[in-house]
């Protein structure tokens, strides 16, 4: 606390004092939003994308799709055929660091793979 030495050393008065702090304001302790959506979208999934290339042999790329995602056989055929003659195939989707992982150990093989959000 402030004594009145102090005070009237700087020119003031301990009434002068209470009146400058009854002035001040408080915020408020919730903030208020009026016309704003809040909700909040769900996160878009991220798709792993495979494109055709002309190195690697496309039973090579099913080992690989079984190998990495657990797929049968034949879905793993499928998604090579997708990649053979579409030029491109998703072969999985999910959060964003889920994706750059599958990516990435793609690439450790040798395939094209890129991300993408999906919509």
């Amino acid at each position: 606390m402030i004594d009145e030495r102090t005070l009237r050393g700087a020119g003031l008065s301990r009434r002068s004092v209470a009146t400058r702090f009854s002035d001040v304001q408080t915020a408020p302790l919730e903030e208020v939003r009026t016309g704003e959506d809040t909700s909040t979208a769900p996160d878009r999934p991220w798709l792993v994308i495979v494109w055709n290339d002309p190195i690697n042999l496309m039973s090579f790329v099913t080992f690989v799709f079984q190998k990495l995602f657990g797929y049968s056989k034949e879905k793993a055929t499928r998604l090579m055929m997708d990649v053979h003659v579409k030029g491109r195939a998703v072969v999985s989707s999910g959060t964003r660091e889920r994706a750059e992982l599958d990516v990435y150990r793609l690439h450790e093989y040798g395939l094209w793979a890129t991300m993408e959000q999906s919509g």
